[in-house]
């Protein structure tokens, strides 16, 4: 790709061809604010660097970003405490669920990676130590990286996790009785699951990405990471950001990415762009069927790629 004009070719071309393609997978149903999701809605974004953004499609309807936000949560973390955040949770695939008590108990409370939930729980759990509201640090954060002040929390999305959210319940509290949970474990539900909540659009997050194609520098031009740290955040994503589908999504894609059971994923071409991909249609691992598809489709026809 010579010219980034290009761009916009590239993305209308793809939205005709997931239009024709059948089978988009089944939205969240866990979930029941997610379950009515219509699986063949689609939109896309590629924003630039410098804050240009080319979309198509839905490209501008806000969606449940869910655990899209570990990303910028894990960065935020990352940025405040340096490499003793990694005294409590580890940079391994971890090839079960995303939500596996199991692996916890033979790892001795210390979860695999910040993107597994457990992992997600630990990291937004010393940003809340940190900064007494770790929930509304990263909402101001994505407010201020995207350029849109409305973004907030979906209180019905919520909720609704709060009334399904037994699984996260027993991760925090298994993990707190080996003292790797500083604050009491409701109040840390209730900001995990505020943070999930967040409802923001494929250019909104595309834009709050850019940080880490411009190797850690936020948008207003001051460092949040080192370039050092914003590459262990990408090659974190590459290895587990797609659950345990991470091995065929680095296959596939070929770039760093982070899925959300709301059917968003958000991809890094580290010093040229990032995207997001929006379909609420989901597989058995809980990736946007159409999403893995499109981003697949733009590292090819684009030849972009870290690979």
């Amino acid at each position: 790709m010579t010219s980034s004009t290009t761009f916009q070719p590239v993305l209308e071309r793809i939205a005709e061809e997931i239009e024709r393609t059948p089978g988009r997978g089944r939205p969240a149903d866990y979930i029941p604010a997610l379950a009515a999701r219509d699986p063949r809605s689609f939109g896309m974004a590629v924003a630039e660097p410098d804050g240009t953004v080319y979309g198509v499609g839905d490209w501008r309807r806000p969606f449940s970003a869910q655990s899209i936000t570990k990303v910028f949560t894990l960065a935020l973390g990352l940025a405040r405490e340096g490499d003793a955040l990694w005294e409590h949770v580890g940079r391994e695939p971890s090839g079960n669920p995303f939500n596996s008590l199991v692996q916890l108990e033979y790892e001795n409370g210390i979860p695999r990676n910040p993107f597994i939930n457990a992992g997600a729980l630990v990291v937004t759990d010393r940003l809340h130590t940190r900064t007494g509201d770790a929930s509304g640090e990263l909402l101001e954060f994505l407010r201020a990286e995207s350029g849109n002040t409305e973004l907030t929390f979906d209180e019905e999305v919520a909720a609704s996790e709060t009334a399904h959210g037994d699984r996260n319940a027993a991760l925090g509290h298994f993990m707190a009785s080996y003292g790797n949970i500083d604050n009491p474990v409701p109040v840390l539900l209730d900001q995990y699951f505020r943070q999930c909540s967040i409802a923001a659009s494929c250019a909104d997050l595309a834009l709050a990405t850019t940080f880490l194609a411009r190797h850690g520098i936020r948008a207003d031009g001051t460092r949040l990471l080192t370039r050092s740290q914003a590459k262990q955040i990408n090659a974190i994503m590459l290895t587990c950001g797609t659950y345990d589908a991470a091995g065929d999504f680095a296959y596939r894609v070929g770039l760093p990415g982070k899925s959300g059971v709301g059917g968003g994923i958000i991809a890094v071409v580290p010093g040229r762009c990032t995207l997001c991909v929006w379909s609420p249609g989901l597989d058995e691992r809980g990736n946007s069927v159409a999403g893995v598809a499109a981003l697949d489709r733009f590292t090819t026809l684009t030849g972009l790629s870290v690979f």
